[in-house]
């Protein structure tokens, strides 16, 4: 018996040592936010689904409204969505009313002022769908082009038909401009000139590797199946053909995890953890993070590590759950390295103790 009172001792120590290497504070109260983007060291600009975008002052806590011309629709999982900021520009991405209780998951942009932003349309997903699901939508910036992702609002084998932007990968220029390189212009002519990737289902996690310059996504599967993978030019990564391990939510299979002529995920989760936003960590603060991804969840609110410098070999560690409620953003400071999450209701600032 004393070998096992020897394990349960070293299971609790070691829950000790992981509770003691951080700590989580609450910064400010919000209403369903939704993205996040620091402007500056001490601000960040936060979309809530319901509408509003406020500026935040991380250091005195301070909240700043600022008004904007979105035509846009709360109806089930839409409303404002994503937000990013780069040399005084601001991007959104939101579920746009297109009328007759149709949306599109749209992209807009504006010059940041703190007062008021005058955004003006640069891509819609066509064609609207009167739906309240699978929005997306995640933005990223990598040189001159801009990566959004589009949910395929639950109409499933629409993620296949590349003539329609739902259940796709977005990439255009900063200005809403079509690269030239994309893959209509390549070898897939049949596609939207700007879709990059197809087969997601409803991709919530987008982001860009400080370390390697690569584009990762997380992908919020069915019933299962979750994913995190890379965006590959021209690739397919299979939704409602593959099911990526899931099943239909009434339990009928859905396809298998994976086969030829697919792209391939780096991580699966089943069942899902119902991933959310991702980043991959470059910081002080948690030094001994750095290159890994950090992903986070709804379904069972955790923070979670992946080191998938080998992706033969990708090894996962569940940093914390349940003490923050549903994580829906998350940003790394860019100087101290301290991480913000957004939950369904606050601002949380996580340091080291």
């Amino acid at each position: 018996m004393a070998w096992k009172r020897l394990i349960i001792f070293l299971f609790f120590l070691s829950l000790s040592a992981e509770a003691e290497e951080f700590k989580l504070d609450k910064l400010v109260s919000l209403n369903k936010p939704w993205g996040s983007t620091f402007v500056d060291n001490d601000h960040l600009l936060v979309t809530e689904q319901s509408g509003s975008i406020k500026l935040v002052n991380i250091k005195t806590k301070e909240i700043n409204i600022i008004k904007h011309n979105l035509r846009f629709l709360e109806y089930g999982q839409g409303g404002l969505l994503d937000i990013i900021y780069q040399d005084n520009i601001v991007w959104v991405s939101y579920s746009e009313n297109r009328g007759d209780w149709k949306t599109s998951t749209s992209i807009a942009k504006g010059e940041f002022n703190n007062s008021e932003i005058k955004f003006e349309n640069i891509f819609q997903a066509n064609p609207p769908i009167d739906s309240g699901y699978h929005f997306g939508s995640r933005l990223a910036i990598k040189g001159k082009y801009l990566f959004a992702s589009a949910g395929e609002r639950g109409e499933g084998m629409i993620a296949q038909d590349a003539s329609k932007h739902p259940g796709s990968i977005i990439r255009i220029n900063l200005d809403g401009s079509i690269p030239k390189d994309n893959p209509k212009f390549l070898d897939k002519p049949k596609w939207l000139p700007e879709i990059y990737q197809i087969g997601v289902r409803n991709p919530q996690g987008l982001t860009l590797s400080p370390f390697d310059d690569k584009i990762y996504i997380s992908n919020h599967g069915a019933k299962g199946g979750d994913w995190f993978g890379e965006v590959k030019k021209g690739e397919n990564y299979g939704w409602k053909i593959l099911g990526w391990g899931g099943t239909n939510y009434n339990g009928t299979k859905i396809g298998p995890k994976w086969k030829p002529g697919f792209t391939k995920a780096i991580h699966y989760w089943v069942p899902s953890i119902a991933t959310s936003a991702i980043t991959i960590y470059k910081g002080n603060e948690f030094k001994e993070w750095n290159g890994s991804a950090l992903i986070t969840s709804l379904k069972d609110m955790s923070l979670r590590k992946l080191d998938f410098s080998d992706i033969e070999n990708v090894k996962e560690d569940v940093i914390f759950k349940n003490q923050i409620g549903r994580i829906r953003d998350i940003q790394v400071h860019s100087v101290t390295g301290k991480i913000y999450f957004l939950s369904q209701d606050a601002l949380w600032e996580m340091q080291k103790k």
